[in-house]
């Protein structure tokens, strides 16, 4: 071009350098394209007027959807749309890699953009060369889109701020590595530093707490809703020069500042930091933004979850007693831990009633006192409502001097009461209530449809407890509770839980009692290690102590409570020692289903016992001592077993008690008779057998040896 002419017209430059003119109104779905950019797309090269379906026909499908986030991010930036689009002609067969470089605005009124762009064609090195293996080694394309999936997986999957944070402190993103990352929380008007990834600071931060008013770039963000990028830090220097010597500090190059936006609100500023320059080109811009986004909704979702948490918890903890001093001659532990899931609200509930007397003892005295354990039906603010007046009422229903069947029977008709005309509304509970007196540690026990409770003997061995039941709380409000009594050891201790304990897990009563029963035979400590072990042993390790939330994913309420009766000199015992191990059951004449769990219960005082068979011949006698007292008297039975001495050469005492003044006596009967031969196994089976007349009653024993066996008859 000689000097003094004219320029060329700007189309003939574009021209010239291959770049062709496209214009985009997205309110009337028109593309204008000029005969250089009508090439590009494969079309004639001649300028048209293209209808947005005609447009799209011409790209490939995922690079229209690109077009559309990088449009909205230039809008929100204030900055140049770029991106690569791949031109696939008529049988859908790429031809070409095109950029695309526009100005993007939106008019607000008709909510619709328009772009003014280029576009010219970019080459893609040769498939089959060491540069194209390379570049589809690298495709940026697959590397991004495979990240995002990931991070929006883990993101969607974190159910605390601190998960949240932790994922987003590991991200790897494709192309570039910050050296650092940092989110930016507000509170009030004050700007602050809620997570931190990248090497340990020596000091406190300068940026951990400043005014939003600062001149510093997270706080610009949060201010603005804008992002700002950083790449050298002349840039950094001469856009915010009062706060870039605390940055320079660092000797970072490059700074990326992205807002934390959710439900149209700038919650935060997520920052990325590096070592080394960053151009920020718009490819880059699109994966950092996106991820801001994912982690701003996170972050929303978390905080809203927490939220929740917090207010169940404290709601149910507020109801929830303190099991204030310890009652001499007894130790008692508790642990309560709420169900997850947002406002799922439980009805779980336990209690420690001090009982009127003759004396004037107090709860802190030697004075008798009440444990109850109960669970209201639901997961709701009303089930929570409903446990609380529960509470209230067995307390003063307690408090009055009822025994606890009469406690049971009046709290039944009070729950009973609360549901009102409507049968639909109606809830139920089920509850254990236990009387205890310190003094000889009696415990006498009533259940309304709640899970037996168990005894940890002295030596280790753990059994289920049966007692007499009734149906659940508010069922039937003339329903009656059965009253148990049994005798609680020197070095025993008894266990009450709820069914969250026993069923989490996808455990049902019997799997899940199993692993609780494990628990505690090899628990080796005092009464507050074996609580927490029991609550770790369903859930993990806890960062709690009497209440508190313990995992974020959890199925249901658990309350356990844990009553212990040390021996002198074992203050805070759960001490495994040699001992005697004894069980004691009643079974009444309406009752006759009982002998089963009587027999079940010799078993389990005898589960370590050395020969199988004569464990078989104990339970045997035993059904026949327990049948005879049903069948020939009009009493009921009472049985005590005892099990005495070392393992391996110990003694075990069956006794059956019963009211009636009859003996028993030996007969012959036939070889058809379908009865009479109690007496006469007892005599085959049995090391030594008798019966002890009583005041009132009788008693019939038999004992049988560990440690000799070898000439006894075993049962047939």
């Amino acid at each position: 071009m000689r000097t003094g002419e004219p320029l060329p017209a700007v189309g003939e430059v574009l021209t010239a350098l291959a770049t062709g003119l496209w214009h985009w109104d997205t309110a009337t779905e028109l593309v204008t394209v000029d005969a250089e950019a009508a090439r590009l797309l494969g079309l004639p090269a001649e300028a048209r007027t293209l209808t947005q379906a005609q447009a799209r026909a011409r790209l490939h499908p995922v690079d229209w959807n690109e077009i559309t986030g990088v449009v909205t991010l230039a809008v929100s930036e204030q900055t140049l749309a770029e991106v690569r689009i791949r031109v696939m002609d008529e049988h859908g067969r790429i031809i070409r890699v095109v950029r695309s470089r526009s100005k993007p605005t939106y008019d607000r009124r008709t909510r619709s953009f328009q772009l003014i762009g280029t576009l010219q064609e970019v080459t893609e090195p040769t498939p089959g060369t060491p540069a194209g293996r390379s570049a589809v080694t690298g495709d940026w394309r697959r590397s991004r889109e495979a990240f995002l999936l990931d991070a929006g997986r883990a993101l969607a999957e974190a159910r605390s701020t601190q998960e949240v944070l932790r994922v987003a402190a590991g991200l790897s993103m494709p192309g570039f590595s910050p050296a650092e990352l940092a989110v930016f929380g507000v509170q009030g008007d004050q700007l602050t530093v809620i997570g931190h990834h990248g090497p340990e600071l020596s000091e406190e931060p300068p940026f951990t707490q400043m005014p939003l008013d600062t001149d510093y770039p997270a706080a610009e963000v949060v201010r603005t809703g804008r992002a700002v990028y950083l790449s050298t830090p002349e840039q950094y220097k001469s856009r915010y020069p009062v706060s870039w010597p605390l940055a320079a500090h660092y000797h970072r190059r490059s700074w990326a500042y992205l807002p934390l936006t959710a439900g149209g609100r700038t919650m935060g500023t997520w920052l990325a930091v590096f070592n080394y320059p960053v151009a920020f080109t718009p490819d880059e811009r699109a994966v950092l933004a996106t991820v801001a986004r994912m982690l701003a909704q996170a972050l929303s979702r978390a905080g809203a979850a927490e939220t929740e948490r917090a207010l169940t918890d404290d709601l149910q903890r507020s109801m929830l007693p303190t099991l204030g001093p310890q009652i001499p001659g007894m130790r008692v532990a508790a642990r309560y831990v709420p169900t997850g899931g947002g406002l799922q609200v439980g009805g779980d509930w336990y209690d420690m009633i001090p009982l009127p007397g003759g004396s004037s003892r107090t709860r802190s005295g030697d004075g008798r006192f009440a444990l109850v354990i109960g669970d209201v039906q639901g997961h709701d603010v009303r089930a929570a409502g409903l446990m609380a007046q529960l509470r209230i009422a067995l307390r003063a229903y307690a408090s009055e001097g009822h025994r606890p069947d009469a406690v049971l029977s009046r709290a039944s008709r009070f729950l009973h009461g609360m549901g009102g005309a409507d049968s639909a509304d109606l809830r139920f509970a089920t509850c254990l209530y236990v009387e205890v007196d310190p003094a000889t540690g009696i415990l006498e026990i009533a259940r309304a449809g709640h899970p037996d409770p168990a005894i940890r003997m002295a030596d280790g061995t753990v059994l289920t407890r049966p007692t007499e039941g009734g149906l659940p709380l508010g069922i039937d409000p003339d329903a009656d509770y059965p009253t148990t009594r049994i005798l609680l050891e020197p070095d025993e201790t008894m266990m009450l839980c709820t069914d969250g304990l026993i069923e989490t897990g996808g455990h049902d009563l019997e799997t899940g009692w199993r692993r609780i029963r494990t628990i505690l035979e090899e628990h080796k400590g005092d009464l507050e290690e074996l609580a927490d072990a029991l609550v770790q042993g369903v859930h993990g390790p806890s960062s709690h102590h009497t209440t508190g939330p313990l995992a974020d994913r959890r199925e249901d309420d658990i309350a356990v409570l844990l009553l212990c009766r040390p021996s002198e000199g074992s203050p805070d015992a759960v001490i495994v020692q040699p001992s005697v191990r004894r069980t004691v059951l009643s079974v009444a004449q309406t009752a006759p289903e009982r002998v089963a769990a009587a027999r079940q219960q010799l078993r389990e005082l005898l589960h370590d016992w050395a020969s199988p068979d004569q464990i078989d011949s104990a339970v045997l006698l035993l059904s026949e001592m327990l049948t005879n007292v049903l069948v020939h008297t009009d009493s009921d039975a009472l049985l005590r077993a005892e099990v005495r001495g070392e393992k391996g050469d110990r003694r075990m005492r069956v006794e059956v008690t019963d009211p009636s003044d009859d003996l028993p006596h030996r007969r012959r009967p036939g070889e058809l008779a379908s009865s009479g031969r109690g007496l006469l196994l007892i005599e085959l089976l049995a090391h030594a057998w008798g019966v002890d007349p009583q005041g009132e009653g009788k008693t019939i024993w038999f004992e049988l040896y560990e440690s000799d066996d070898s000439d006894i008859p075993v049962a047939p």
